[in-house]
């Protein structure tokens, strides 16, 4: 399961009592769209999705505030369906979002850090890869400072909700470049 926490943030499972927040984070128009998919604006919908995460613990969780334990976005260790099968057991792809009043603060850049301890410590993963749209100058920031390099852009590579096609930006860090950046 993934759960870990660093200064100022828990990552745990998400819980039906997220509910609010969730369904915050799920119906902003600055948020879904830059991730890849439509903004839920039907609470009960949102609900319905939640339910889903709750019983999928290992694949999304709540990104907490240590102080008042609501959650402010979402991350995931997902497989990287772009890389090899073979590869899949020792790789996994970073994916977050965080609701639009928290951003700007070091959220988002101290939990992918946290993850990345995570990966690289807790589950022996060998690489980890990270996706932008071109446009989401917020996620390339993160990535940036997380020390992940650039492998190219994947032309033309996602179907959005609405029949946009767009390119994906491609960064990918190692255990080895992890250790070095972060140390053991």
């Amino acid at each position: 399961m993934l759960y870990f926490e660093t200064e100022r943030l828990i990552i745990r499972p998400w819980q039906m009592d997220d509910l609010d927040a969730f369904f915050q984070l799920e119906q902003n128009p600055n948020v879904g769209p830059n991730a890849g998919w439509k903004p839920i604006l039907d609470r009960a919908e949102s609900a319905e999705i939640l339910k889903g995460f709750t019983e999928k613990p290992d694949e999304l969780c709540a990104i907490t505030l240590k102080s008042s334990g609501r959650a402010i976005g979402s991350l995931g260790l997902h497989t990287d369906d772009k890389r090899a099968p073979e590869l899949q057991t020792v790789t996994r792809m970073l994916g977050y979002v965080l609701d639009e009043p928290y951003w700007g603060q070091g959220y988002m850049t101290e939990a992918a850090r946290g993850a990345l301890r995570f990966a690289f410590d807790r589950m022996a993963l060998e690489l980890v890869s990270v996706y932008h749209f071109p446009f989401n100058d917020r996620s390339r920031r993160v990535i940036e400072k997380c020390g992940f390099r650039c492998e190219g852009t994947l032309r033309r590579a996602t179907l959005r909700f609405d029949g946009a096609v767009l390119d994906d930006v491609l960064y990918s860090m190692t255990r080895d470049e992890f250790y070095t950046l972060y140390g053991v």
